[in-house]
């Protein structure tokens, strides 16, 4: 079980330091794939850097081996990771000509200060960009 809180601990930690799509949040992606294969981590990846990529790999390298219920669910929940992944890293794009115009105190590339200056108000926010800031799980 410990290695369990291991594992979405640092999926959650991996995944968040950032296609618009439907995505879940980093946390139900990890509580997914924790309660679906716990186990199966325990027994055939023990001993793998807990990272998303590897933790993945180590699951399809023994895909043989694996529980149904693991099987069915572990490509569902690094999907799932992926897209808000890819969804945060579209924020940036979607709102670039926002962030110029309402956030001109923020320096380029500063992707903390943006967030949070865009989130500070609904200050003509454009569509697409406040779209985006959901999809990405900021709002």
């Amino acid at each position: 079980m410990n290695r369990l809180l291991t594992i979405i601990a640092v999926l959650v930690v991996a995944a968040s330091s950032s296609a618009v799509a439907e995505t879940i949040k980093f946390e139900d992606s990890a509580a997914l794939l924790g309660a679906a294969c716990a186990r199966d981590i325990d027994a055939n990846c023990r001993g793998v850097n807990l990272d998303p990529t590897r933790m993945k790999d180590c699951l399809l390298r023994n895909q043989d081996v694996l529980t149904p219920q693991c099987k069915s669910e572990y490509s569902r929940a690094f999907d799932q990771i992926q897209k808000r992944v890819a969804a945060r890293l579209a924020v940036f794009k979607l709102c670039e000509r926002d962030i110029v115009k309402l956030c001109p105190g923020v320096q380029k590339g500063d992707r903390g200060a943006a967030v949070d200056c865009l989130l500070a108000g609904p200050r003509g926010i454009g569509i697409n960009c406040g779209k985006s800031l959901g999809e990405a799980g900021y709002r």
